[in-house]
């Protein structure tokens, strides 16, 4: 069990490290102004046209890393920054975002399997913490309850895992449409595709991390007398 919580700590400390990584990474390529002049709205509108999109709408969302699709309403939502700005940050987001659009377009199997999981980690991320902590109290006299509580974390560990691939070939599609198109010079490709890389990297700690802690609560749940 301390084994498990110690990987959890480890996790948790990569993932500020990521965090504040991806931060520079962003303010640095905010300052990289793209030659072709084009804002993030801009080169998400062409990008969509491209892929013969045109019924998805690109709208500015406010606050900081907030952008995101969202496949009910068929909208990109770009937050301030992205939306109004010509840097290789924003370009680099905006094409990331549509390359979720394209992803719903082409019924992208990951991103169908991500989507019929949302309702049911809706559901329990809103009650497995509650059961876990109750569960872990009555483990040695009622062990039934930890473990309804590890099934229902169970769900946003899947969850975390299926991310992973829906979000790099999210930016995979982004960088190749970026680059087929002739979209940025050498340097300002270069730029998306290192912040892309550090954005992508938070899933894998997010997703690492909720499989050691999902082996903690196993952990527990073994190790009832």
């Amino acid at each position: 069990m301390s084994g498990s919580f110690l990987l959890i700590i480890l996790i948790g400390l990569a993932g500020m490290f990521v965090q504040s990584k991806l931060k520079n990474k962003f303010k640095k390529y905010s300052k990289l102004h793209l030659q072709n002049g084009l804002s993030g709205r801009e080169i998400a509108e062409k990008m969509l046209a491209d892929n013969g999109i045109y019924d998805v709408k690109v709208i500015s969302v406010k606050g900081q890393l907030t952008d995101h699709y969202n496949p009910q309403n068929k909208t990109v939502n770009l937050s301030e920054s992205v939306y109004n700005e010509k840097n290789a940050a924003a370009a680099a987001v905006a094409a990331h975002e549509c390359g979720h659009a394209v992803q719903h377009a082409k019924s992208y199997n990951w991103l169908r399997l991500r989507s019929s999981l949302v309702p049911a980690v809706g559901f329990s991320s809103k009650i497995a913490s509650f059961i876990l902590i109750a569960g872990i109290f009555t483990v040695n006299t009622f062990p039934s309850l930890l473990l309804i509580g590890i099934f229902l974390f169970a769900a946003t560990v899947v969850f975390s895992v299926v991310t992973l691939p829906v979000e790099y070939d999210a930016s995979n599609r982004a960088l190749a449409w970026l680059q087929n198109n002739n979209m940025l010079t050498s340097n300002e490709q270069d730029a998306a595709k290192d912040a892309l890389k550090w954005a992508a990297r938070t899933y894998v700690v997010a997703a690492l991390s909720s499989i050691v802690t999902l082996l903690y609560y196993l952990n527990i749940y073994n190790s009832r007398s």
